[in-house]
């Protein structure tokens, strides 16, 4: 039998093999695989692969594939605890708390992806993150073996990142949710993008089914809504953060370089920097079939047949030319598996 591609289970579509896959589709087989992975000395948790870059060398421990299934809710008369199970994807679990009627989530609608995965990167859009209705999940930690809750509050949740992504290994088991409930309108609207595209005002209320249509819509026109037709949804995402400045910094950069505050740093749109440094929607190096996304710069896209070694280069070329125009260092924010953007 030949060893599992990667590739085959990354929306990037690149990577290479496997030496040993396991697919838990229980959480009770999730922990006893994992607990086996453990006796590796290399091993992966895989979920969506939506934000993954895999080498094309591949991977030569032990993947486990989390395909586990399950959603549970107590309803009260503040809202809803919804309890999931971790290999559920993100978007049909969206779907399915907009038509229950529970708010809080809408707005994350399109993103790819697992619930399991959605707490490491603390997965954000359009003015809201997950830590927002995040209460806490259950967790297989592999340094003590022990199965656990762990409150949200101890995840040093943080833009797009978490203990789990810097530190504390392990499996999500379940991920448990605090949503609102009974109301027509959802939580109020924090982003300008969506407002406008809603005709509302920032701070306005809207029923979530019209919400999640629109950010449908929105990611949609930029070609991050998966689609097996379009290459320009082959990608792991935004492929950098925005970064996040010292104010004193951000004011040698352009008047109109967009920008936001957050606490005494600021934030810059990774987007903006990498035209306005020359890098257009559609570049590839020479030969190449990586491309940045004809939709939206931020977006490394495989065009057909491109190797993780490409789209690597590619990602290299974007940090150096925005280092040289703006001296602003890009952060990916794949999790990248192989020796690749070192």
């Amino acid at each position: 039998m030949s060893e599992p591609v990667l590739a085959d289970l990354t929306t990037l579509r690149v990577g290479g093999p496997a030496a040993r896959l396991l697919t838990a589709t229980t959480t009770d087989e999730l922990v006893a695989h994992a607990s086996s992975a453990w006796d590796d000395d290399e091993w992966l948790v895989l979920g969506g692969g939506s934000n993954l870059l895999v080498a094309d060398d591949g991977f030569a421990g032990t993947v486990v594939l989390v395909r586990t299934t399950g959603v549970e809710h107590e309803t009260d008369a503040d809202g809803v605890t919804v309890r999931v199970a971790a290999g559920e994807p993100w978007d049909a679990f969206v779907a399915s708390t907009v038509e229950h009627g529970w708010t809080g989530l809408e707005a994350l609608s399109g993103i790819p992806g697992t619930v399991g995965a959605a707490p490491v990167q603390n997965i954000g859009a359009y003015g809201v993150e997950l830590s927002d209705v995040l209460t806490r999940i259950e967790f297989l930690d592999a340094a003590t073996g022990e199965r656990a809750w762990v409150p949200a509050a101890e995840l040093a949740l943080g833009y797009r990142t978490s203990t789990l992504k810097h530190g504390r290994r392990g499996v999500v088991l379940t991920v448990e949710f605090r949503l609102g409930t009974a109301s027509a309108a959802g939580v109020p609207v924090r982003y300008a993008q969506l407002a406008a595209s809603l005709g509302v005002a920032l701070g306005d209320r809207v029923d979530p089914a019209v919400v999640r249509s629109t950010v449908l819509a929105l990611r949609g026109s930029k070609g991050m809504v998966l689609d097996a037709d379009d290459p320009d949804t082959w990608s792991a995402g935004s492929f950098f953060t925005n970064p996040i400045v010292s104010s004193g910094f951000a004011e040698t950069l352009p008047a109109e370089a967009p920008r936001w505050p957050t606490g005494d740093d600021v934030k810059l749109s990774a987007a903006w920097l990498i035209e306005h440094a020359g890098v257009h929607r559609g570049y590839a190096v020479p030969g190449s079939r990586a491309a940045i996304s004809s939709k939206h710069t931020l977006a490394l896209t495989n065009r057909g047949g491109a190797t993780a070694a490409q789209v690597a280069e590619l990602a290299r070329y974007v940090q150096v030319t925005v280092l040289n125009r703006f001296g602003v260092s890009l952060v990916p924010e794949p999790v990248v598996v192989g020796d690749l953007l070192a």
